[in-house]
């Protein structure tokens, strides 16, 4: 069964060159493994995902320009994540403030082409059914 993501987990971008943190605010009051638990709502970049250290991904402006005014040589650039759509697929079967909780097998799209996915998960003692 999939663990249940908290606040604290660490995530990882496919374009994305150093892993990052989940950041889960306590609003809907509820711990797993004394951390807040994550619902798939919790994708607001610079809120709930923070920075993957530098990009890659030419579908990215900054890198585009970047590695266009080198002359093709790919040029990474600061990583802002773009993640305007939920994280999927969620877990339905256990709802927190009416949204599927989080587990450690879903993922979550970046505009820039990138795929997060959770690296580690914040808890290892609560699963999801």
């Amino acid at each position: 069964m999939p663990l249940h993501v908290v606040n604290g987990a660490t995530l990882m971008c496919s374009f994305g060159v150093a892993p990052s943190s989940l950041v889960v605010l306590p609003i809907n009051k509820m711990l797993s493994g004394s951390q807040p638990a994550a619902t798939i709502q919790d994708h607001l970049p610079m809120t709930n995902i923070m920075p993957f250290g530098m990009c890659m991904s030419l579908a990215n402006p900054q890198v585009a320009a970047a590695t266009a005014a080198a002359l093709g040589v790919l040029t990474p650039q600061p990583c802002i994540p773009n993640t305007p759509a939920p994280w999927i697929p969620g877990a339905p079967t256990v709802l927190l403030g009416n949204q599927p909780c989080l587990d450690n097998t879903c993922t979550c799209q970046c505009l820039w082409a990138g795929v997060i996915s959770v690296a580690s998960p914040g808890q290892v003692t609560e699963q999801i059914p």
